[in-house]
C-alpha cells in the first residue's frame, strides 16, 4: 500500500466521534467555511503543517489499540476537515480496516459528488455521521456552500441503508428560531436510517484559531449556547417525527 493522505491530527482514544472508543483521523482540507468552525486550521488542503501519512501507517497504528475498540464496540472514524476530499485514500484505508474486522465511520459534511469513488468508500463504511449545518434557507450563509450536494449524499446513504447520525450545531442569533427548527425537522424526517440525532451547542473554544490565522471571525460576540437550549431545539426539530431517533453520546462540537 502506498497511497498517502494529508492529516491534521490523530486521536487514539476518541469518545465523541462514533460508538465506543475510537481511533479518529482528522483529515486536512475542507470545501466549506462554516462561520462557527472550531478548527479553521483544517481548511487548507495544502497546509504545510499537515502530516503526510500512508495507509500502512494508519493501519499499523490503529491495530495497536484494537483490543480497546473491540471491547467497547468502537472502531475507526475518518473526520476532518472533510475526509471525503481524500476519498481515494479512504477506499483503501476502510477496505483494509474491514478486512481486520474493525468498525468504520465517516464524519462528514456530505459535500461531495456521488461518483464511483464515493460509492466505493461507502461500501466499506458502517456508519455515516452527517453534519447538516443548516436548512436550505441558511446553508450558504452558514457554510459558504449550497445544500444540494449534502442532501443528495444523505439520500444515497439512506438508499444504501447505511446507519446515519445527524448533527446540527445550534448558534444563538443564527439558527435558534422556530422557523429554522421546522425546516430542519422536515429534513430529518426524510431519513429513516437516522439512528441518532444531536443538537450540539455552539461554543467559543476555537475562536483563538481564527485570530492565529488572521481570518475574520463574525461570531466573536456571540454567546455560547447552553445544553438546555440545545435540548429545547432538539425537541422542536423532532416535533411530530413519527419515530424520533435518540440523542447520541456526543456532546462536543
Amino acid at each position: 500500500m502506498n497511497k498517502t493522505a494529508k492529516v491534521h491530527s490523530i486521536e487514539t482514544m476518541g469518545l465523541v466521534d462514533g460508538p465506543g472508543i475510537r481511533y479518529v483521523v482528522f483529515f486536512q482540507g475542507c470545501p466549506m467555511r462554516c462561520i462557527y468552525c472550531h478548527n479553521p486550521d483544517t481548511w487548507e488542503a495544502g497546509c504545510k503543517k499537515a502530516r503526510e501519512v500512508t495507509v500502512d501507517y494508519l493501519i499499523e497504528d490503529a491495530l495497536k489499540y484494537q483490543s480497546y475498540y473491540k471491547a467497547s464496540k468502537g472502531g475507526v472514524t475518518a473526520s476532518g476537515g472533510e475526509p471525503l476530499l481524500q476519498k481515494a485514500f479512504l477506499v483503501e484505508y476502510f477496505k483494509t480496516l474491514k478486512e481486520s474486522g474493525i468498525h468504520t465511520a465517516i464524519e462528514t459534511s456530505g459535500f461531495t459528488a456521488i461518483d464511483a469513488t464515493t460509492k466505493e468508500v461507502l461500501k466499506y463504511t458502517d456508519l455515516v455521521i452527517l453534519d447538516i449545518k443548516a436548512s436550505e434557507v441558511l446553508h450558504k450563509q452558514v457554510t459558504g456552500q449550497p445544500i444540494d450536494r449534502v442532501l443528495e449524499f444523505a439520500k444515497y446513504v439512506r438508499d444504501k441503508k447505511i446507519p446515519m447520525w445527524i448533527r446540527f450545531v445550534l448558534v444563538p442569533g443564527i439558527n435558534d428560531n422556530k422557523e429554522e427548527f421546522a425546516r430542519m425537522g422536515e429534513i430529518v424526517r426524510q431519513f429513516d436510517n437516522v439512528t441518532k440525532f444531536d443538537v450540539v451547542p455552539f461554543h467559543q473554544l476555537g475562536s483563538h484559531k481564527w485570530d492565529a490565522l488572521g481570518a475574520p471571525y463574525t461570531l466573536k460576540n456571540t454567546k455560547a449556547a447552553t445544553v438546555k437550549q440545545a435540548e429545547i431545539a432538539r425537541k422542536e426539530i423532532l416535533r411530530g417525527h413519527p419515530n424520533p431517533p435518540p440523542v447520541s453520546t456526543t456532546t462536543a462540537e
